[in-house]
């Protein structure tokens, strides 16, 4: 199964996150398809840049998002 889901990488105490898509079975941090956005919440407000086509190209295909990036691309 394929999900939509974030990927921290930033440093400690400041986060930044990638929106990407990869096997369910994956760590969080793992092998990766497609990166389609990323997510500062760093920054005031925070920033969330995405891919709307190729995430809704995903989401057609099939691909479940996670409940915070749900919210994410509720909020793009």
């Amino acid at each position: 199964m394929v999900k939509i889901r974030l990927k921290r990488v930033g440093k400690k105490k400041a986060p930044f996150y990638y929106l990407f898509v990869a096997d369910s079975r994956s760590p969080r941090d793992g092998k990766i398809i497609e990166q389609i956005g990323t997510y500062d919440p760093m920054q005031e407000p925070a920033v969330i840049s995405l891919d709307k086509e190729k995430c809704a190209t995903w989401i057609k295909n099939g691909a479940k998002p996670t409940d915070s990036v749900k919210t994410l691309i509720e909020k793009a």
